[in-house]
């Protein structure tokens, strides 16, 4: 490809300054560089030219850094400067030739030092923040499918740059940084983040303020979450609200349509251990929100949201019989539906039965479900296992669980989860079938809700059967 033909030096008998020459030859490289074939040919001494012009124009920026009074003059400097950066872009878009062409000019420096004085600049006017997207860009597509860029790239951007923009108001210089730190980021930069935890917490905020954007999520999904001392280490240092957005996206990857990867499974019982283990320790929290006061506190509402990751998780073949028999979770389960239950007897409580409804008619109760997903939780763990189904009997779970059903505002489809429990507890377990029959002729087990779950008691002699509702004879 031949380069563009400078514009001429005079144009309607007025001298054109070299800025506006070099504005327009690089607007027409950027124009041509979006055809592949044009960026196939490109021959290397433009990338230099560009990279000269790219060095003169930052010299003004350094200015401007050094004497704010100056920020005014950068207008001229600051176009060269986007439409240098959009015209690397666009030469680097799947083309493996150019993309080494331009890193070996050592642009990649060039361009992360420059953006970095952006960011020093602390001025977010419209012209200065195109610059700084369009130079990210360049940084994401000399990267991309590149390794020995992406080790440079890394190199120059590795803490600094994201530190500087993975925080930043502008949220698409937060999404065009993400995507270079997810571009870069592979086992080995991995551990560099453990020493670095700021970046990664980073990324949490990010998602947390941006959920649109693609690319934070992508970094925890695809990176974060394969490396589980990176993802502890995280949670001992951020803020209660930054658990509960990792967690969302923890139950997010547990609850996705395709199924663990085999490599991921050990991986993800790491998880449930450490899950488990967070919630046997911190569960009883969750009883500050015993009023509308503190109906609010994130402290249990991370609490709330290990649940439901543990609901998710037993839900899940791979990781149901680890946690099935990991030490004190199931007791501490049904031990916190028995607090929770009797606080709900108070109905000042966040965890009684009827919901308080503010004046816009929103419901203000942070603890909504947590009753169901206690039952769920424990319905889970019983499942097609005898040790656990006899435990909860020992515990005096099941009168707790059958005593737990009834209308509640606060825990939507409660019933559903009672009944799933009680199969799951009752399956293949004459003793448990024994005394839900027993209860039920006291009078201390609701009839019509053991109809719900397909059973029905029948007296046979002196012996009270709980028998399934289908083997009764039809007439």
């Amino acid at each position: 490809m031949a380069a563009p033909r400078p514009l001429p030096v005079r144009l309607s008998g007025v001298i054109m300054p070299a800025s506006i020459q070099d504005l327009e030859a690089l607007r027409a490289l950027t124009a041509l560089f979006k055809e592949q074939r044009n960026r196939e040919t490109a021959p290397r001494t433009i990338f230099q030219r560009v990279l000269d012009i790219l060095k003169k124009s930052s010299q003004a920026v350094e200015l401007a850094c050094r004497d704010p009074s100056q920020v005014e003059q950068l207008a001229s400097s600051l176009q060269l400067i986007t439409e240098c950066f959009r015209c690397l872009r666009n030469a680097c878009i799947e083309c493996y030739v150019n993309q080494n062409s331009i890193r070996n000019l050592d642009t990649i420096g060039v361009a992360a030092d420059l953006i970095l004085l952006f960011r020093e600049l602390r001025v977010e006017q419209e012209s200065l923040l195109t610059a700084f997207r369009c130079g990210l860009q360049f940084l994401g597509n000399i990267a991309s499918r590149n390794e020995d860029s992406q080790s440079v790239v890394w190199l120059h951007a590795f803490p600094e740059l994201f530190l500087s923009c993975l925080n930043h108001p502008d949220k698409k210089i937060v999404a065009y940084s993400s995507m270079i730190l997810f571009t870069c980021l592979n086992s080995s930069r991995i551990k560099e983040l453990e020493e670095n935890l700021n970046i990664a917490i980073n990324v949490i905020e990010a998602h947390q303020k941006h959920p649109e954007s693609e690319w934070p999520f992508l970094i925890i999904t695809d990176h974060f979450l394969k490396s589980p001392e990176l993802v502890q280490a995280m949670y001992a240092k951020m803020s209660n609200q930054e658990r509960i957005t990792l967690l969302d996206v923890m139950i997010a990857k547990v609850m996705a349509e395709e199924p663990l990867a085999r490599d991921e499974v050990p991986v993800f019982l790491s998880y449930a251990q450490f899950f488990a283990s967070t919630f046997v320790d911190q569960c009883k929290i969750v009883l500050k929100l015993t009023s509308e006061h503190h109906g609010d506190d994130e402290e249990a509402l991370v609490i709330i949201r290990l649940l439901d990751v543990l609901c998710e998780m037993t839900a899940n073949s791979d990781l149901l019989g680890y946690l099935q028999v990991y030490p004190a979770l199931l007791e501490r389960a049904v031990d916190l539906l028995r607090l929770v239950h009797v606080s709900g007897l108070d109905s000042t409580s966040v965890f009684s039965t009827c919901g308080y409804i503010k004046a816009e008619g929103n419901v203000s109760n942070m603890a909504e479900g947590f009753k169901s997903h206690l039952i769920r939780l424990i319905g889970n763990m019983c499942y097609k296992n005898k040790e656990n189904q006899d435990k909860v009997n020992e515990l005096d779970g099941i009168p707790l669980i059958l005593d737990s059903c009834g209308p509640d505002d606060r825990n939507p489809f409660l019933t559903q989860w009672v009944v799933y429990a009680i199969r799951n507890l009752t399956e293949d377990n004459s003793q448990n079938q024994d005394l839900i029959a027993k209860m039920e002729e006291q009078g201390l087990a609701d009839t019509s809700l053991l109809k719900k779950m397909g059973f029905e008691v029948e007296k046979r002699g002196d012996k009270l059967i709980l028998k399934s509702a289908s083997d009764t004879a039809q007439p």
